[in-house]
């Protein structure tokens, strides 16, 4: 699984993005399974997830509502299915609003870009 910390910070929450190849449901859970079991990963506040499978879309906001549909739609218009991307959210103790959205999108951007590379 690819790892990329660190990428955003903005009034002390911090992003984080990760991906891997996935067929499927059950795949994308043991992948999740496997990141939370790096300490970091288990304390964050939001683990996010969206794939797109043979049998159709699949997404999870843990709790950021509407953040799984942001990278949903991302991995749509990207045409990248069965490739799963999960980005990661560590509360900083000021609500960003709107501003979530734009950090969910950009933490897929750089991803997408560090895959092309």
């Amino acid at each position: 699984m690819r790892v990329l910390e660190n990428i955003i910070s903005d009034r002390g929450s911090k992003y984080a993005v990760s991906g891997a190849p996935c067929a499927d449901e059950a795949e994308a859970k043991a992948l999740i399974k496997a990141l939370l079991r790096r300490k970091k990963f288990a304390k964050a506040t939001h683990n996010t997830w969206a794939l797109l499978t043979e049998n159709g879309p699949l997404k999870n906001d843990d709790g950021e509502s509407g953040a799984g549909l942001v990278i949903l739609r991302m991995l749509e218009r990207e045409a990248l299915h069965k490739h799963l991307i999960i980005v990661t959210r560590w509360f900083g103790g000021k609500h960003l609003g709107g501003d979530r959205f734009r950090h969910v999108q950009e933490a897929v951007r750089i991803y997408l870009a560090d895959m092309d590379r």
